[in-house]
């Protein structure tokens, strides 16, 4: 084999040689390419992932903190209705203790409910020996039925006639002086008591219509804010 062969030989391996180098490093570029590729996806759909959750967990906040404003303004607003329920509801009441003012002007009619709660209170207290109290402006009316209502409650009870002491150093308080009275006042009725003080029986208007007012507050109550059924 002479030099030119040698010579031609050699420039074929190095085309060769360049050729695979070539080759191979179009792969290498075409695989850094690709693999770059993956890895930019992969970084955008991490990034889009954390931009999604973010945005998942703000609107959950808001979410969240627009029940409980709503929560808040519910009961802000049920609170309200409450409260003028319940203005309505004592406005009724004093309505009423105003109209017990007029029961004692009748004086027949007054007398004869006096009597009727002394009987009362006696029958309760079961006590052979009472205290009673009354307004001062009552002692007149409370003395000229007790007799009538001793009898009666013995004929009732089947038993002998109970002693009464009307007291008249202490009273129940005078009734109340004008719309504006915040003392302490009250409409009329009496007190009854065992001697020892230890059982008492409270007959006054007032105290009824509060034992009536609280046995028929669910019923008023439903009958003034109950929707009627369609």
């Amino acid at each position: 084999m002479n030099d030119a062969d040698v010579s031609k030989q050699i420039q074929q391996m190095v085309r060769f040689i360049r050729q695979e180098a070539e080759e191979k490093a179009n792969e290498i570029s075409v695989s850094a390419e690709e693999e770059f590729n993956i890895e930019k996806l992969q970084l955008v759909e991490a990034e889009k992932k954390k931009i999604r959750q973010e945005y998942e967990r703000k609107t959950k906040q808001v979410e969240v903190r627009k029940k409980i404003e709503y929560s808040m303004q519910l009961n802000a607003s049920r609170i309200k209705v409450l409260q003028a329920q319940d203005d309505v509801v004592n406005a009724m009441k004093d309505s009423a203790s105003k109209e017990l003012l007029r029961v004692s002007d009748d004086k027949n009619a007054y007398k004869k409910l006096l009597k009727g709660l002394i009987v009362q209170s006696l029958l309760r207290l079961k006590e052979p020996s009472v205290l009673l109290r009354c307004r001062e402006t009552d002692v007149g009316l409370v003395d000229s039925v007790l007799e009538e209502a001793k009898q009666e409650y013995a004929a009732k009870a089947k038993v002998h006639a109970p002693k009464i002491n009307v007291d008249k150093t202490v009273y129940l308080p005078p009734p109340p002086k004008g719309a504006d009275s915040h003392g302490p006042s009250c409409c009329g009725g009496v007190v009854l008591a065992s001697q020892d003080g230890k059982i008492v029986c409270e007959n006054t208007l007032d105290a009824r219509l509060d034992v009536v007012f609280r046995q028929k507050l669910p019923q008023i109550r439903k009958h003034l804010f109950d929707a009627p059924s369609a």
